[in-house]
């Protein structure tokens, strides 16, 4: 069974290489390794090692820090249970094209979407 604190990282491994526009297979170039590794990584079927996890934040240009962001000390036993929005291609598709807006639009379209989740 997967251990939860693998499962987060694996998602946050998979939601920073959608962000930046890289495939498995680029990753995994850049890493050192087979694409499979990858995979197993991102679904949490596989620890990743200290090093490795070194290796995978350096290609995505992002902190080890990055990979344990939203998890707490005693959060990880409900992880599991819990729907993961950010596993939606739908949701990341959007949140990419979102940062892709320059910022003052940006900020418009936030204050609109907020107004109409709280109308709905």
């Amino acid at each position: 069974m997967k251990h939860p604190v693998d499962a987060h990282v694996g998602k946050r491994i998979r939601h920073r290489r959608w962000m930046v526009g890289m495939t498995q297979q680029q990753l995994a170039d850049k890493v050192g390794i087979k694409f499979q590794q990858i995979q197993k990584y991102e679904t949490g079927m596989n620890r990743v090692s200290a090093s490795r996890l070194w290796d995978v934040a350096d290609a995505l240009g992002v902190s080890i820090s990055f990979f344990f962001e939203g998890l707490s000390e005693g959060q990880a036993a409900g992880m599991l249970a819990q729907g993961d929005m950010m596993a939606d291609k739908e949701a990341l598709e959007l949140v990419r094209s979102y940062y892709a807006i320059p910022e003052a639009q940006r900020r418009r379209l936030f204050d609109l979407a907020r107004v109409l989740s709280e109308a709905a």
